[in-house]
């Protein structure tokens, strides 16, 4: 404020000069001047308030107030601050002492506490050691006490089972073998061993008898209601006279074994379960014993020394099995089923009767499949007939998928790698069959149009259809691991088929124009666009998605780079195998672009020596023709072609008459045009040959041919110029060109670049222009 007050006298006693402005510059070097230096933000503030106008120094009172006042609320506001942070600082101060006061007052209380319980420990010390062996006596005799209670309840519930049993009252004896079973399950955590055998013995002794009871009269109520179905149900016109007499014994039978699932879980042995199946709860009583029969049937006539235990009819137990579902399917939905929803049971009948009969089924294969892994033939047969059997339990018989069907024993490591060896050398033996067939480079449908868009040769179909009944074959495994096997065995088989096809086309390297060439040219093509079908496929995107996580161990070693494509699916499981015949057919197509361009260059000879500097103008003929040295050239172009999409397929043919069109266009421009100087008719015949000849014959597959011919279209357009339109833009551009880049900056777009693209110009470069003028013979003077 005192600077402020200094720098206001200052300008209220100072000399303006002749003009009466005084600067803030001049503020700040009079204050310099003086010994003394302003702020900046004073300076400021200065020329914001007051300006250079000596007459405006009667605001700096005003000004002074104002600040002077600002200051002052400043300073009470700091004042009031300052005060009110000690009254809180000791405030907090107060509380934290009062705090640490109330702590120690209850340290000191605990520590008298812990004094009394120690003295009182210390007294009760002797009592302690009196009654302990009194209380562990008293322990004991509960103990006892307790044992000869449960002894006496399982005595009781004996007692009360066999009462039961001798008074017919079934559902008194089912409810206390219940209870049996309860008090079954309560002992197991326990160390009463011997109680609990004693527990488990009369568990068993009485639930089998109940359970035979039931079971025997069950048995007779589902032979009076024709079970077992061994043949197709027949629906009887009148049912019998006692009909709802059996329904409700049967009612009554399966409610009451269903209660007595809990004794058989405990009292029956469980069965060993194999390694490749995981651990599955048991069949509800009702429907073992339903199975009883059928699976007496079974193994009578499936094992031992029958006939109809044949290892190479393994689809005649397969068969057998699921014409048992299928009979039975009806009697389970419409008699059993209800039976169980009434009763509160979350049990399918029918899936749990097929869970059965596949368990007879999942026995008798483990047992035969590794007796027959030394025999190819019928180990083959039986993974057909498995997979078969697998595809009418799942569709016909709708078997829960989550499940475990036949499958899993084909996934024991022994019978897998056998399958594996099997599938390939089978897959070989077949592709070298195929390969050496009589018509294995011919398209099977080659006279229907509409069928062979792919012109693809029999053996690369064929193989392909090899492929795809792998991949039928190995689609419902459900373990991922096992699929990203068979994977690895087809991407295998198709590396091997294009090493194959590689050689073929070695050999047929000499004729490349010939049919066998261009048809392993569409085997390679048609392989490498079913490969592409079948990366977008969602089960080879599932697979891609296991290779991430499980390919190293299957697949080999992958890179963080391929894997993060793969997880991404940026990639697909199928690119190495995509890239190697991406590579096969440009190759191929090289080798038949450069056989026809050799033809095309030796007919092309003459035209490129032609009199291109003295043909007659075009005033001077009557009618433009072909000129006869270029017939040679078109006619093997014409034939070429038509020979070629004949044998190739569409997207093969239209990469090659592209890549043809590319070479053809650089050869004429390079060998006809740049070699030889033409006079006005030389350049207006060329003008006709390509143009009206040349052209359409490429028109036959696009609509504008010339856009793949841009050298030969645009050297034609420069030398057909008029000669006064052609004697301007040389000008433009040789004056381009001696001035270099300052010609060019004064106009937003290059003048030769744009005068080029106003005629149609837009490949060639202005120098290349320069050059095509140049070989034009009919200029002013010359």
């Amino acid at each position: 404020m005192a600077a402020l007050t200094e720098t206001g006298d200052s300008e209220g006693t100072g000399t303006g000069t002749g003009t009466g402005m005084l600067t803030g510059t001049d503020v700040r070097t009079c204050a310099e001047s003086d010994g003394r230096h302003l702020p900046e933000y004073v300076v400021e503030l200065l020329d914001r308030e007051l300006g250079g106008d000596l007459k405006c120094l009667k605001k700096v009172s005003g000004l002074l107030e104002k600040l002077s006042a600002e200051n002052k609320v400043l300073e009470e506001q700091v004042l009031t601050v300052s005060s009110s942070v000690p009254l809180r600082v000791s405030a907090a101060l107060s509380v934290a002492e009062e705090s640490r006061g109330k702590l120690e007052a209850l340290l000191h209380k605990e520590q008298l506490l812990s004094d009394m319980l120690q003295q009182h420990l210390q007294g009760a010390q002797g009592w302690v050691d009196t009654l302990a062996p009194k209380l562990g006596e008293l322990d004991s005799v509960e103990r006892h006490v307790k044992y000869l209670q449960c002894l006496s309840h399982i005595e009781e519930l004996s007692d009360s089972i066999q009462q039961f049993l001798m008074t017919s009252s079934v559902w008194e004896a089912v409810r206390a073998v219940g209870s049996m079973a309860k008090l079954d399950l309560s002992l197991k955590t326990t160390k009463c061993g011997h109680l609990q055998a004693h527990l488990r013995k009369t568990l068993h002794f009485w639930h089998k008898i109940l359970k035979g009871r039931l079971a025997s009269d069950f048995e007779e109520v589902l032979t009076q209601l024709q079970w077992p179905f061994l043949s197709p149900p027949v629906e009887s016109l009148s049912p019998p006279a006692n009909a709802q007499e059996l329904s409700a014994q049967l009612e009554v039978l399966v409610s009451q074994l269903l209660s007595l699932q809990m004794s058989d879980d405990l009292t029956s042995e469980s069965e060993p379960v194999a390694s490749h199946l995981a651990p599955a709860p048991p069949l509800s009583l009702p429907i073992q014993i339903m199975l009883r029969p059928l699976s007496k049937r079974f193994r009578y006539h499936f094992t031992g020394n029958r006939q109809t235990n044949s290892p190479s009819k393994p689809e005649w137990y397969l068969t057998q099995v699921l014409m048992w579902m299928g009979y039975s399917s009806n009697f389970m939905e419409e008699k059993i089923q209800p039976i169980l929803n009434r009763a509160g049971a979350n049990i399918n009948a029918k899936v749990e009767l097929c869970r059965g009969l596949l368990s007879l089924v999942q026995e008798k294969l483990a047992s035969d499949a590794p007796r027959l892994l030394y025999d190819e033939a019928l180990f083959c047969h039986l993974v057909d007939e498995v997979l078969q059997f697998e595809r009418e339990l799942r569709s016909t018989h709708s078997y829960p998928a989550s499940r475990p069907g036949a499958l899993p024993i084909l996934l024991e490591e022994s019978v897998l790698q056998k399958w594996l060896s099997v599938e390939k050398k089978m897959a070989l033996e077949k592709v070298d069959a195929m390969l050496s067939a009589e018509g294995a480079w011919s398209s099977q449908y080659r006279d229907i149009t509409d069928m062979d868009e792919l012109k693809a040769p029999d053996c690369a179909e064929t193989f392909m259809t090899l492929l795809l009944a792998i991949t039928d074959r190995y689609r419902s495994l459900p373990c991922p691991r096992a699929q990203l096997s068979f994977l690895a065995l087809q991407k295998e088989l198709v590396d091997d088929f294009r090493i194959r096809l590689t050689q073929v086309m070695k050999e047929e390297s000499r004729c490349p124009l010939g049919a066998r060439y261009c048809a392993i040219l569409n085997a390679a093509n048609y392989i490498w666009t079913v490969l592409s079908d079948w990366a977008d496929n969602v089960f080879f995107l599932q697979l891609q998605q296991a290779a991430v996580s499980l390919g190293e161990e299957i697949l080999g070693p992958m890179g963080t780079t391929e894997t993060g494509r793969l997880a991404s699916l940026e990639g697909s499981i199928f690119e190495g195998l995509l890239g190697l015949l991406e590579r096969l057919k440009g190759d191929m197509l090289g080798r038949l672009l450069e056989a026809v361009m050799r033809e095309v260059r030796e007919k092309a000879q003459p035209y490129c020596r032609d009199r291109w500097l003295s043909l007659p103008s075009q005033t001077d003929q009557a009618v433009m023709s072909l000129s006869s040295s270029a017939c040679p050239m078109m006619l093997c172009l014409r034939d070429r072609l038509l020979q070629l999409q004949q044998l190739l397929c569409l997207p093969l043919f239209q990469s090659f008459w592209q890549g043809l069109a590319d070479r053809l266009d650089l050869l004429l421009y390079q060998n006809v045009i740049l070699y030889n100087h033409f006079n006005e008719g030389g350049a207006a015949q060329l003008h006709y040959d390509m143009t009206r000849n040349l052209f359409p014959l490429f028109g036959h597959y696009c609509k504008r041919p010339e856009n793949f011919f841009k050298h030969v279209k645009e050297a034609c357009i420069i030398l057909t110029l008029s000669t006064g339109s052609a004697f301007l833009l040389r000008d433009v551009l040789q004056q381009s060109q001696e001035e270099g880049g300052a010609f060019a900056s004064e106009n937003q777009q290059p003048l030769p670049e744009s005068a080029l693209n106003e005629l149609g110009v837009y490949r060639l470069a202005p120098c290349d222009v320069l050059i095509l003028l140049s070989l034009r013979a009919s200029w002013p003077g010359q």
